[in-house]
C-alpha cells in the first residue's frame, strides 16, 4: 500500500478560516492511520524522499509557470493579461498556490494551483509603485518577502496582503535581484547581481551572517532555496537553464528550462509498507 504523506514541516491544523484557502485534504486521519499501521507491521515501513518540484517562468511576460517535477506533473497558467509583466514569483506549499507579483510593483496575484484559477489579487501600499523585486514566503504562518531593491530593503506582509513591517538589508554591496527563504533556520537569502554574482544570508532583522560567491554566471532576477538537499536554484546566464548550486556556490547540476523566475516546492514523502 502506497500512503502520501505532506512534509510535516509545512503542515499545521486546519482552521475554518485556512480551509478556506487551500485545496489540499486535512491530513490529521491520514498521517495517523498510516502512524498507526506502521506500528501494526513492527515498524517496517520505511520512508523515502519524493521529488521537488521546481517552478519557473520563461520569462517576465510567459503564459504558463512551468512545473519540473516528478513524471505527469503539469503547467499552470499565469493569467497574465496582455501587456502584464511579472517582477517576483513565490510558491506556498501550505495553500498550495502561487504568489506573482505584477508591475509597476505593488501589485500581487494569487493563483491556486490545483484549482488551476485566480484565487484573489490585492495590493501593498507600502509596495513601491514604480519598481518590483523578488519574492519570498514564510509557510508556517503565510508572511511573504517582497525585495525593494532600489532601497535594499524587505517588506513583509501576510497572506492577504495586511502590511507587517518593512527592513533593510544590511552589508550589500550591490542591488539585490533574487530572494530565498530558508524555512529550517528562518532566515533570508539574498542574491545580489555583481560579478561575481553573491548569496548573502540575512536574519529576520535584516543583519548579514554569511555570504557565497557563485562559481557561474547567472540572470540576476530571482533566486529559489531546497532546505532538504540546502541547494540554491538559480536561472543562469541567457535564461536557458537552470543552475542547482551548493551552499559552496559551485555549480552541482543544471536544469534545462528556459527561466527568468524560478521558487521551488517542498519534497513530499513517500511511505511503503
Amino acid at each position: 500500500m502506497l500512503v502520501p504523506l505532506t512534509n510535516a514541516t509545512f503542515i499545521r491544523r486546519i482552521t475554518p478560516r485556512a480551509a478556506a484557502l487551500t485545496t489540499r485534504k486535512h491530513p490529521g486521519r491520514l498521517t495517523l492511520g498510516a502512524a498507526l499501521a506502521c506500528v501494526a507491521l513492527g515498524g517496517a515501513g520505511c520512508a523515502t524522499s519524493g521529488p521537488l518540484h521546481v517552478y519557473s517562468l520563461a520569462s517576465d511576460a510567459h503564459e504558463t509557470v512551468h512545473d519540473t517535477g516528478p513524471e505527469g506533473a503539469t503547467d499552470i497558467a499565469s493569467f497574465l493579461a496582455p501587456k502584464e509583466t511579472v517582477t517576483g514569483l513565490a510558491y506556498d506549499p501550505y495553500t498550495d498556490h502561487f504568489f506573482l507579483r505584477l508591475a509597476p510593483g505593488n501589485r500581487i496575484r494569487v493563483v491556486d494551483r490545483p484549482a488551476r484559477a485566480i484565487k484573489r489579487e490585492f495590493t501593498v501600499a507600502e509596495l513601491p509603485k514604480t519598481i518590483g523585486g523578488d519574492l519570498a514566503i514564510r509557510p508556517r504562518d503565510g508572511h511573504v518577502f517582497a525585495l525593494v531593491p532600489t532601497a535594499s530593503a524587505v517588506v513583509e506582509f501576510a497572506r492577504y496582503g495586511e502590511f507587517v513591517r518593512r527592513f533593510e538589508l544590511a552589508g550589500l554591496a550591490a542591488v539585490p535581484a533574487g530572494l530565498a527563504y530558508d524555512p529550517v533556520n528562518n532566515r533570508l537569502f539574498v542574491l545580489s547581481g555583481q560579478t561575481p554574482a553573491l548569496i548573502t544570508t540575512h536574519a529576520l532583522d535584516g543583519r548579514q551572517v554569511a555570504s557565497l560567491a557563485l562559481d557561474q554566471p547567472i540572470t540576476p532576477a530571482s533566486l529559489a532555496y531546497d532546505a532538504e538537499k540546502k541547494e540554491f536554484y538559480v536561472p543562469l546566464d541567457h535564461a536557458d537553464r537552470i543552475g542547482v548550486f551548493g551552499e559552496d556556490g559551485h555549480l552541482r547540476t543544471t536544469l534545462p528550462d528556459p527561466a527568468i523566475f524560478v521558487d521551488v516546492g517542498p519534497r513530499s514523502f513517500l511511505r511503503m509498507f
